[in-house]
């Protein structure tokens, strides 16, 4: 269980510093680089993902913390199952509580990766922490079964 915890330490460590240094050096909308694969931005979500949920913070709060109550429920349930599934669920971890953090302190998700290939919703550390979560997870499930 300690591994899967340092990773959601490492995670929610390395989301809050970028996001602490985007707020103090990319003025709100800005764009940074203006390289052809990925820009950095700074953006004040105040939804979920693809800006669900807008100006929903209390619900989408309760949502991250039950979501991580559970989680660490299942790390100490199955602390003796596959590294996929326990680094998976640290991802997972981490990603919620950069987040959560986020909305209780600031009210909005900061957002600083925007991706220029295509169109896709500007991110975070703790997004793509969760997403990387999300797939390891799966990669378990297929695998045991």
């Amino acid at each position: 269980m300690v591994i899967p915890l340092m990773i959601s330490a490492f995670v929610l460590l390395a989301d809050q510093a970028l996001k602490f240094w985007v707020v103090q050096h990319i003025p709100l909308g800005d764009i940074v680089g203006h390289n052809p694969v990925l820009d950095l931005t700074y953006l004040q979500n105040r939804g979920a993902a693809w800006s669900i949920f807008q100006g929903k913070v209390g619900f989408l709060f309760l949502i991250a913390f039950i979501a991580s109550l559970v989680i660490i429920y299942l790390l100490y349930k199955y602390r003796h199952r596959s590294p996929w599934l326990r680094i998976g669920l640290g991802l997972c971890l981490g990603g919620a509580l950069g987040n959560m953090i986020d909305r209780i302190r600031l009210g909005y998700v900061v957002d600083m990766f925007h991706l220029e290939l295509f169109s896709f919703p500007v991110f975070n550390i703790a997004d793509i922490a969760l997403c990387i979560g999300v797939v390891c997870i799966m990669f378990y499930l297929v695998k045991e079964e």
